[in-house]
């Protein structure tokens, strides 16, 4: 059943979120400083591409520095990417069959905005 799931999520929305996922890496890297967010970006865009058999956890040990981290990811690129999401889950809430994907996209929301301290695992 994942795989069903993440077949038709790349091809409505994965690919294109994968996408904005890796322009933000893109703009990190360039950017040398941010490079960290960069690889969280890459990271969380490959998990977007491919979400179902996978969830996101918070890490227990995460401490200042993610919070610190996260405040400059949400100014530089969550807040583009959360919006990405939510525009993204309200269209796919439109249809029927789109309808358990379109709050898997909303779900993602929080984890574009504040991505720092989080681990992805298997489900």
């Amino acid at each position: 059943m994942n795989t069903l799931l993440n077949i038709i999520w790349l091809v409505l929305s994965g690919f294109w979120l994968f996408l904005g996922y890796m322009l933000a890496a893109l703009i990190m890297f360039v950017l040398i400083v941010t490079i960290p967010w960069g690889i969280g970006a890459a990271r969380i865009g490959i998990y977007a591409l491919w979400p179902f058999g996978k969830r996101v956890i918070d890490t227990p040990t995460a401490g200042v520095g993610s919070m610190l981290g996260n405040i400059v990811w949400v100014l530089l690129a969550g807040w583009w990417i959360a919006l990405e999401h939510i525009v993204s889950g309200i269209a796919l809430c439109l249809t029927i069959i789109g309808i358990p994907l379109g709050i898997a996209n909303l779900k993602l929301v929080p984890v574009a905005l504040l991505p720092l301290g989080k681990e992805i695992v298997d489900a």
